[in-house]
């Protein structure tokens, strides 16, 4: 007869995280098991799982520390837990956001079921048309630096769970294992790359932000993606006042705004009058600025509306350049399309959501690596520049269906 358990924990729940956390992918942990190895042995590992967390003797390993590039420069530090780690999470995950997505605001959209970011850039444009300023934000190293007394006590409000609370305290005291092998103690923060660690993030700004701006400034709409955020406000002076009082309440929550990334921005268009040191921001991947717009009668003006940054373009371009298309003559056109459509298609249904023509660089730019391909695949192209791009010009007015972007008009150049 088996045990009576600590923790009632149903073996249908591990599975279910289980193949959650394949969905999702992931590198190995700190064990160097990856998903693969894992599932060679997946019924004797999701059981042994199962039987630690039920009993109470479940403890995580040391977090894998990987630094990645920013695109702003520099490194952020991601937690890879291990395989059998991402599945206790997602277990506690699928049981505890349920309880706290009840309460949780309209206007904050960070890894939220149903919520994305292009909702959040969407209404973001509409108020900008409202509201003549806005105070962007954005928090310095926000996963790593949040406290966990606070954490845990906000926590405490939403589960009275017993496991629940007691694997979320111990996954925010794991510590890091860094690339050169050394073990880093945490007193605070929760590894960016945790699979709970999103639901962690929100939940402390929920308190932090949400509900403080809410109580304090209920006439200024707001809304907030993980740690960047935007406050619409009618006058500079509201916007000054609401950036003190705001640097002061994140010290309070132990928390920094980023000096340089903490700005008021006037949205400035043909009906504003005045000039402000600044009348552009960006938002998760597009630029908010004046642009040129056609009224639906023709008529020309500016207004104040989003396009994708110039940053996102670099990005996607640079992309692009180290797919290194003109070192694969062994491909076929079919093969190209194969492989990098998938991505082509994810940006144009991002960045194409608003002002779609500034995406055209990016599209011009993979149909230019497309004409370099045709060079060195065939040898009646290759001191023929012209050529290439008339006999893909027309292949691709034959058959428009074969890249993305072609069928949105972004075509090569027919000679």
């Amino acid at each position: 007869m088996e045990k009576a358990k600590s923790f009632e924990i149903p073996k249908r729940a591990v599975w279910e995280a289980y193949k959650k956390v394949k969905a999702n992918k992931g590198a190995a942990g700190i064990d160097e098991v990856s998903i693969a190895k894992f599932e060679k042995d997946l019924g004797n590992n999701l059981y042994k799982l199962w039987n630690r967390m039920s009993s109470g003797s479940y403890f995580p390993l040391p977090v894998k520390a990987v630094a990645i590039p920013k695109k702003s420069g520099g490194t952020r530090v991601l937690g890879v837990p291990t395989v059998a780690d991402r599945t206790a999470q997602m277990v506690v995950k699928e049981r505890f956001e349920p309880k706290v997505e009840t309460v949780f605001l309209e206007d904050s959209y960070g890894y939220r079921p149903g919520k994305s970011a292009i909702d959040a850039v969407g209404v973001t444009r509409k108020r900008c048309w409202r509201y003549d300023w806005v105070l962007e934000f954005d928090i310095r190293g926000l996963f790593d630096n949040i406290d966990h007394e606070l954490l845990m006590k906000a926590i405490r409000k939403h589960t009275d769970c017993r496991w629940e609370i007691l694997y979320i305290e111990r996954w925010l005291k794991a510590p890091f294992r860094t690339e050169e092998g050394a073990i880093v103690e945490r007193a605070k923060g929760t590894p960016q790359g945790g699979v709970i660690s999103p639901v962690m993030a929100n939940l402390f700004l929920h308190y932090a932000f949400d509900l403080w701006v809410k109580r304090r400034y209920p006439q200024n709409p707001w809304v907030r993606y993980a740690d960047d955020g935007l406050v619409h406000c009618r006058t500079r002076q509201e916007a000054e006042k609401l950036r003190e009082e705001l640097m002061k309440r994140f010290e309070e929550c132990k928390l920094e705004l980023h000096p340089d990334k903490t700005r008021i921005v006037y949205c400035k268009d043909d009906d504003r009058r005045g000039d402000y040191q600044n009348i552009s921001f960006d938002f998760l991947g597009y630029t908010f600025r004046p642009r040129r717009a056609k009224s639906k009668y023709g008529k020309y003006f500016i207004s104040f509306l989003p396009a994708v940054s110039d940053k996102a373009t670099k990005s996607m371009r640079r992309i692009i350049h180290d797919w290194r298309m003109h070192l694969k003559p062994d491909k076929s056109i079919e093969d190209l399309s194969r492989m990098f459509n998938p991505i082509v298609r994810g940006w144009i249904n991002y960045y194409g959501h608003f002002y779609k023509s500034r995406l055209h660089i990016v599209l011009r730019y993979f149909n230019g690596c497309l004409v370099h391909w045709a060079r060195r695949k065939y040898k009646r192209f290759n001191r023929h520049r012209r050529r290439a791009e008339y006999w893909l010009g027309r292949l691709a007015r034959r058959e428009p269906r074969l890249f993305t972007h072609w069928q949105m008009g972004t075509l090569p150049t027919a000679g």
